[in-house]
């Protein structure tokens, strides 16, 4: 089967729907069979003679493709409105932005600082400048509703701090928290993860001891959740080899109630509340890593990552100590998605999950909690586009012999475009980056230091 992705302009005519998937073996007859599933774009794409009308522009994957092209099962085929037929530089007779190149901006968190690079998409990246020279920077990113940069950086001697800035390579003002009060008896050690929340200004944080932080003025200042820091079962939490960390926030598109995170050990939290009561919900994952009889009673669930499908919220992803899931209600039951699968080894940290696909995501395998490198000694990204029951490898452009590379749980993103662009960083400095959805890679930078955390800026 192929995949087909329509440009937004035809939208309308599919129910707000982009991509189908079609079978054919050539351009030309995917698309007529298109039409055929899809009345309402006979015509839009082909003409009535069948062919390609004058200013629309096809490609397969990441090359440009003709009517008679061939095509394989996994292929993407993109419809795309050619620049000719009278696109004005701001806007399209349809409301289309015209064609124009994509400026890519990464923020590269390390162990010596924040690295940022950027170019144009698709194309060479430079490393525009470095902030937070010899400090830790756990994680960077960018809130596109307000344009505000966050980096959580940590200092040898003087600990964890956030700060903000309009420009990555400008000014940075450090917020007010986030920090326990006095009354918690506990101190942040590491700031895991920025999390643009639904309602304006909001913002999330996850901290190390497993705690939220709430802020409601872009970032500014913080205030503890409460109820999640006093949750009864609290004294039975335990972290894992990084720590009781709360690394992943997970907000419902369009409901500030509801709200997933990810704690190393202590598995999935969810509320529908906005934070005033919580549940635990484990249900289906196996902590292998205990003894059988009690893995039904406890707690110690050590969830690496965990992803939730804009398009579809009720499904979410998961990157397990030992296991790949998927949720198919809102994170309260997990089936495992990696046994009996392609995937060569079920251990690893990072997990991307494609924004305009609910049945897509990606991973990195690693060997085993023992050993933690790519298997191998091959550097392979893993993708599924049937909500696990298959994988596709994509390595064309990554090491392939004794590449025995570390990447870590906040250092593999998407950048959100069709086709999507993924970047992922590694402990050995290497970073490296895709604007197919993974078909083919480029290293973008050798030689930086250890990589904790990579986001596309732009």
């Amino acid at each position: 089967m192929i995949t087909v992705i329509l440009p937004s302009s035809m939208q309308e005519r599919t129910r707000g729907s982009r991509r189908f998937t079609i079978d054919g073996t050539t351009v030309g007859e995917v698309l007529r069979n298109l039409e055929r599933q899809q009345p309402s774009v006979a015509g839009w794409v082909l003409d009535e003679q069948s062919r390609l009308r004058q200013h629309m522009t096809l490609f397969v994957n990441a090359d440009a493709a003709a009517l008679d092209t061939p095509l394989s099962p996994g292929d993407e085929l993109y419809v795309v409105r050619a620049i000719s037929g009278g696109l004005a530089a701001t806007a399209a007779p349809d409301g289309d932005p015209a064609p124009a190149p994509v400026e890519g901006e990464l923020l590269v968190g390390t162990h010596k600082g924040l690295i940022v690079l950027r170019g144009a998409r698709g194309g060479p990246m430079e490393i525009a400048g470095r902030q937070f020279a010899g400090q830790a920077v756990e994680y960077a990113i960018k809130d596109h509703r307000t344009g505000r940069y966050f980096a959580s950086v940590t200092h040898g001697q003087h600990g964890p701090r956030l700060l903000y800035a309009d420009d990555p390579l400008g000014e940075w003002e450090q917020a007010e928290g986030p920090a326990f009060p006095e009354s918690a008896g506990a101190s942040v050690t590491r700031i895991w993860v920025i999390e643009p929340g639904v309602e304006d200004g909001t913002v999330w944080a996850g901290v190390a001891p497993a705690a939220l932080f709430r802020s409601d003025d872009c970032g500014a200042t913080w205030a503890l959740n409460e109820a999640l820091w006093n949750d009864p079962s609290r004294p039975q939490w335990e972290g894992g080899a990084g720590g009781l960390c709360l690394h992943s926030i997970c907000p419902w598109p369009g409901d500030p109630q509801r709200l997933a995170l990810g704690i190393s050990a202590v598995g999935v939290w969810i509320t529908e509340d906005g934070g005033a009561r919580w549940r635990n919900a484990n249900k289906g994952l196996v902590p292998r890593y205990l003894p059988e009889e009690v893995r039904a009673s406890t707690l110690m669930h050590c969830v690496h990552n965990l992803q939730r499908a804009p398009l579809q919220p009720e499904t979410m992803f998961m990157q397990f100590h030992g296991g790949v899931y998927r949720s198919d209600d809102a994170g309260t039951s997990w089936n495992d998605i990696a046994a009996h699968t392609e995937l060569p080894a079920d251990f690893g940290f990072p997990l991307v999950v494609d924004p305009a696909d609910p049945d897509s995501a990606y991973v990195i395998p690693m060997v085993s909690d023992q050993d933690r490198v790519t298997v191998d000694g091959k550097v392979r990204v893993y993708e599924t586009r049937d909500r696990g029951a298959s994988w596709m490898v994509h390595s064309d452009g990554l090491p392939q012999t004794n590449a025995y590379l570390t990447v870590l749980r906040q250092a593999f993103c998407g950048d959100g475009h069709t086709p999507m662009g993924l970047y992922f960083g590694a402990e050995s400095g290497d970073l490296f980056g895709s604007v197919n959805g993974g078909s083919t890679w480029a290293t973008l930078a050798k030689h930086l230091p250890p990589i904790l955390s990579v986001r596309a800026g732009h």
